[in-house]
């Protein structure tokens, strides 16, 4: 089975670099961050002007005889200036960095989402709801500290240390040596907390990242498991969760809390006013420049833990950016350059292969030809590849060998506009959106108007469930629209009907619904289906028996296929399959 359409695959677009992920998010506002580094540089040194005018000024009235008045005016002229013009510099310098860290925000968030539009579907079912939403959201929000804050926090914690240190080392070198020691410690603790902090935050992120997919998966799936008796068991996958995170944390923190208590009082301000004053006494240092050391001293504190704590918030920063380059360099789906569009709903799968891995074979040389207008269904053990063959059709993935066609098209040269206008799917996992019941079920045919809306409900057996809803079609899932497995399983089938493509996949969507709305959603399925290329994974054969064709798939390759009577004649796996069904069937009645 070949096709001249099949030659000249698309090419996929290369992926974003990673390199250094916080160097390439802040690429676009690096100028600006350098001119706010500037602007606060000046408001740092500005700042030092106010400390020094004290120090003279109290050189001119300590001096023994009459004090200059010029000159004591004058510095007290200086240090207002020096106040004032710190305040301006810092004030702009963090104006432009915040600017930019807005500028940041909203490109990121604008890539990503340009980024998930082109990924393969099936990415997002190889990764859970807490993960990704951790990376637009929280991620996304983490690096706010590396462009708003990083550069003009170290800035001013570096440079006023710097500047008074080297002030003070000019009046008297030895008291500066003395104030030091308390600091000297403090980095020395700093230091033996920020051991092994790589692999720590590596094994925070990977707990957090559980505690995150619980809580979806809870939120999400509460219908299901409520249905099924299962809220208990959820809630303890929950617990679980956050329990061992709340012992990582405490093995992690504890030991760390107490070494940060000891450290940060050595730099607190009565320990470095104690030591400057005792080591001023010890020294007989003249009292216009112990003034100095009580004021400059005394403030070195601040800065230095303000540094270890923008040191963490840079290394949270650090590993957010690392996460967001992951998934801005994510591959896309392949693109056909002159795409062409099928001229029917025939659908075939020639020689398919298939490996998630690239080492473990899902798929192995799948032979399969579907007519329009004809039911073809899908069944096998579990892991057998019947979804990952059917999740092919829309590519949620791309074959590694071998092609899938719709109308002899392969659907790598198809646009994804003409693919999803040609296939349409109902999968097991009800996917809706947080907005209204009418712009789920138009999300396919966003032009549909109200009453086509409300034609597709009526077909889908739920129009009367959403009309019984505080604001009908306007009610917002997940708000004032709380819908049952099977309720949420017709919303889709009703997109489906809007959308109608003439290729169907459905995998089991009846395996989700509750016992009250099984039999509603086998009727809206039976409309759903009429006329259209279907193909079907079934796990209950008694609901496909009148299938055109049953294709029985066994480690990725095809061992059976015919009618429901050929095949219970042949007495093969189909045939075991269905006795067994039968017999289990009988027993439950």
């Amino acid at each position: 089975m070949t096709s001249v359409l099949d030659p000249v695959l698309p090419e996929v677009a290369p992926p974003v670099p990673k390199k250094s992920g916080l160097g390439v998010l802040l690429s676009p506002v690096r100028g600006r961050l350098v001119v706010a580094g500037a602007l606060q540089l000046l408001g740092a040194l500005a700042a030092l002007a106010p400390y020094v005018a004290v120090v003279e000024i109290g050189r001119e009235l300590l001096g023994g005889g009459p004090a200059d008045r010029g000159a004591v005016w004058l510095w007290v002229a200086l240090g207002g200036i020096g106040f004032a013009s710190r305040t301006a510099c810092s004030a702009a310098a963090y104006t432009l960095s915040h600017i930019a860290d807005a500028d940041v925000g909203l490109l990121i968030r604008r890539r990503m989402a340009d980024r998930l539009g082109r990924v393969p579907l099936g990415w997002f079912t190889e990764r859970s709801s807490g993960r990704v939403k951790r990376v637009l959201s929280d991620d996304v929000a983490a690096v706010h500290h590396a462009v708003a804050h990083a550069i003009n926090d170290l800035v001013a914690a570096v440079v006023v240390p710097v500047v008074a240190l080297g002030y003070l080392f000019v009046l008297d070198w030895r008291l500066t040596l003395i104030c030091l020691a308390p600091i000297v410690l403090w980095f020395a603790a700093v230091a033996w907390m920020m051991r092994d902090g790589s692999a720590r935050m590596t094994q925070w992120s990977a707990e957090l990242d559980r505690v995150n997919a619980a809580v979806v998966e809870f939120v999400d799936g509460i219908a299901v498991v409520k249905a099924f008796g299962q809220a208990g068991r959820a809630r303890d996958r929950y617990r679980r969760a956050a329990d061992d995170l709340a012992r990582f944390l405490s093995e992690w923190a504890g030991p760390m809390r107490r070494m940060e208590a000891l450290s940060t009082a050595l730099v607190s301000p009565p320990v470095l006013l104690l030591v400057a004053l005792g080591g001023g006494v010890l020294l007989a240092v003249e009292p216009a420049e112990l003034i100095a050391f009580v004021m400059l001293a005394v403030g070195l504190g601040a800065p230095i833990l303000a540094l270890g704590f923008g040191a963490q918030a840079m290394q949270v920063a650090t590993e957010a950016a690392g996460r967001i380059a992951d998934l801005l360099a994510t591959s896309e789906l392949g693109r056909a350059a002159d795409p062409v569009a099928p001229v029917d709903g025939r659908v075939e799968f020639d020689s398919v292969r298939f490996s998630y891995d690239g080492q473990t074979t899902v798929l192995d040389g799948v032979d399969i030809v579907m007519a329009p207008g004809t039911v073809t269904a899908l069944v096998g053990a579990s892991g057998s590849g019947k979804s990952t063959l059917a999740r092919l059709l829309p590519r949620f993935w791309d074959v590694e060998g071998g092609a899938v066609r719709i109308g002899g098209v392969d659907v790598r040269r198809m646009s994804e506009r003409e693919l999803y206008r040609r296939v349409g799917f109902v999968f097991q996992e009800t996917a809706l959106l947080r907005t209204s019941i009418r712009d789920n079920i138009a999300l396919g045919r966003p032009d549909a108007n109200a009453a086509e809306v409300a034609a597709a409900a009526r077909a889908a057996q739920i129009h009367e469930r959403v009309e019984a809803l505080p604001r009908g079609y306007d009610s917002v899932v997940g708000a004032d629209a709380l819908l049952s497995g099977g309720e949420a399983q017709r919303i889709s089938i009703a997109r489906a009907l809007l959308s109608d493509t003439p290729v169907l996949v459905l995998d089991e969507a009846t395996a989700f619904a509750d016992p009250e709305s099984e039999a509603a959603v086998q009727d809206a399925l039976s409309r759903l289906v009429a006329g259209r290329t279907l193909l079907v994974i079934a796990h209950r054969l008694h609901t496909i028996r009148h299938a055109d064709r049953i294709v029985v798939l066994s480690r990725g390759r095809v061992v059976e296929a015919g009618g429901h009577e050929e095949l219970v004649a042949a007495d093969g796996e189909y045939a075991r399959m269905w006795r067994s069904q039968v017999v289990v069937r009988k027993e439950a009645r």
